[in-house]
């Protein structure tokens, strides 16, 4: 029988990029991670959007 892991939203985000994608690792409330894989041509643009509301 595998080990089970708890499902907590608890530790850093992460991005790694992984074979010709980029994987990004997001917490959330009440447990478990929003995973979303972007190719660069996204990723650039989710810089873009990011810069304009963060400064």
């Amino acid at each position: 029988m595998a080990a089970m892991k708890p499902r907590t939203g608890d530790g850093p985000m992460e991005v790694a990029k992984e074979g010709r994608g980029i994987v990004m690792r997001v917490p959330v409330d009440g447990g478990g991670r929003l995973v979303v894989e972007l190719n660069s041509d996204e990723a650039h643009e989710l810089f873009d959007c990011l810069k304009g509301v963060v400064g």
